[in-house]
């Protein structure tokens, strides 16, 4: 199975790939056992926007995968100067729904997962 990386960075006018936020090593997938585990490293350790980032990854995910599969969204370890926080943000279905509620987060979000925005 392979996952597109296409997906804007919030902050940059570049691809979380081109950016090497994300890269294919990165993206761990379980066929068998519907597992998807998702590393990502922010471009600096006090990203802002690691949060969203996380999320927009997971939003990808929830939107083009299967509903069978369960998602995990890391921070790689040691990348970031918050981690464990935003790691247990973008694992906690509460927070996630809760965050999609939020009218302005889920424009960011959507416009980082925007089509062709790099063409």
């Amino acid at each position: 199975m392979k996952l597109s990386l296409d997906i804007k960075d919030p902050e940059h006018p570049y691809s979380l790939e081109e950016l090497k936020v994300i890269t294919e090593d990165a993206i761990e997938v379980d066929d068998n056992h519907s597992y998807v585990r998702v590393t990502f490293t922010p471009t600096v350790e006090h990203c802002s926007l690691a949060a969203v980032i996380g999320l927009c990854l997971r939003v990808k995910l929830m939107r083009c995968l299967p509903s069978r599969f369960k998602v995990d969204i890391r921070v790689a370890p040691g990348t970031h100067a918050t981690e464990a926080a935003v790691n247990k943000q973008l694992n906690d279905k509460e927070r996630v729904a809760a965050a999609l509620e939020s009218p302005n987060l889920l424009n960011m979000v959507d416009e980082c997962l925007a089509p062709s925005y790099a063409s």
